[in-house]
């Protein structure tokens, strides 16, 4: 059975070397050159005893020899490179034949370093310290890496914990008033979005819905769009606009909200919803994704071209009406829903998601809607969306 031992130092540096050779003077030669040089040493008679050994102690570095029983040299490094506990250890591989052709063939597999078993003194010492500070490097990066695994989790548990805090701030699915029915999907794209959505109750017969897009991904944008929702509450507008007017409130929160110096913009959509006239009221900035999907089957996008908010303060934002009946959808809609690439580049589209809609026709709108982000995920090709996905689809029963 081989044997293996465990040699004390006389000085305790904090460095391990573990020497593997089935030659007992010559391991033990080196062995005791090293202490000399103040490391802690541990040695094994061949491979397999040395691997056991490695496990075990971790040393800082393992010197090697090419020719052994059982498990040589180079088989020896295969087997620490494939193990992933491992993978990292330094390895000097000894050899008596130094030819160009057997040390490609060591380097190829796994060894770092090489020392001829004619060496100098000096040039062992010199392997050696060279063979420790490259460990010493890389236990330096793995605690580096470590640590910033750690601040990663630590940071996503916190996105994770914002996520679930901004979307409890959302409208919640079911009647929001007599006669109009709301369904909801959000899909942050990083864990923190930066689209958000709502309803403005002004009174019983008069509601306002908006959805705003925050150019950018994470902390920032989440962070100026709920600066933004602030803005949009009922006693915020009156303050500041004075008007349930789409167009009026977009124009007051244009001067509200400017260009960052980073360049960062809204775009939104804001529409009002006469239930007692029965009309629809809207204004859009920048912002294309919002549809009236009529009880007939006609499907109307009604979004004009326009500046996002910020861009230039003097821009007057102008307001749009339509008629609605009983049974008519409207779809507010952040375009991280049909600006998804599938492998190739190409972009699923507004007629996609139009035909979608179309398809499933008048089933209930949950049905719809959940239909509509399954299609965007197959074509996408997997579940996590480039970009946040907001949307809100509201149904005018007339109830």
């Amino acid at each position: 059975m081989p044997s293996t031992s465990v040699e004390p130092t006389g000085q305790a540096t904090g460095q391990t070397v573990l020497i593997i050779d089935d030659e007992p003077t010559a391991r033990v030669a080196l062995a005791a050159r090293l202490k000399r040089l103040g490391y802690r040493v541990l040695q094994a008679d061949d491979g397999k005893a040395g691997l056991d050994m490695l496990r075990r102690e971790r040393p800082d570095l393992t010197i090697l020899d090419w020719m052994m029983p059982e498990m040589d040299g180079p088989s020896f490094c295969e087997v620490v490179r494939q193990d992933p506990a491992l993978l990292s250890s330094q390895i000097l591989m000894m050899t008596s034949n130094d030819q160009p052709e057997q040390i490609a063939e060591g380097l190829a597999r796994g060894a770092d370093d090489f020392l001829s078993k004619a060496a100098s003194k000096y040039e062992i010492t010199a392997r050696v310290q060279a063979g420790i500070r490259a460990a010493g490097l890389i236990k330096r990066l793995e605690d580096v890496t470590a640590e910033i695994r750690r601040k990663q989790d630590t940071l996503e548990r916190e996105l994770q914990s914002a996520a679930r805090y901004v979307e409890s701030l959302l409208p919640v699915s079911g009647t929001i008033s007599p006669g109009v029915e709301m369904v909801r999907v959000y899909r942050p794209s990083l864990g923190l979005g930066g689209d958000l959505f709502n309803v403005v109750s002004w009174n019983h017969d008069l509601l306002g819905l908006y959805l705003l897009d925050a150019s950018g991904h994470g902390v920032s944008p989440a962070l100026r769009s709920a600066s933004f929702a602030t803005f949009l509450r009922r006693e915020s507008l009156v303050r500041h606009v004075g008007s349930s007017d789409p167009g009026a409130i977009l124009t007051e929160a244009n001067k509200h909200f400017p260009l960052t110096e980073n360049g960062h913009y809204f775009t939104i959509v804001f529409a009002t919803l006469d239930i007692r006239s029965q009309t629809l009221s809207y204004a859009t900035a920048g912002h294309s994704g919002v549809f009236l999907h009529r009880q007939s089957g006609e499907i109307c996008w009604i979004a004009k071209p326009n500046l996002p908010l910020g861009f230039d303060p003097s821009t007057v934002y102008g307001t749009d009406v339509l008629s609605i009946e009983p049974g008519d959808r409207l779809y507010l809609l952040s375009d991280g829903l049909y600006e998804v690439p599938d492998a190739t580049g190409d972009l699923w589209g507004q007629d996609r998601l139009e035909e979608v809609v179309r398809t499933l026709g008048r089933r209930p709108l949950p049905e719809v809607l959940s239909g509509a982000v399954n299609e965007a995920v197959r074509w996408l090709g997997h579940e996590q969306f480039p970009d946040d996905v907001a949307v809100m689809g509201v149904e005018f029963t007339g109830c």
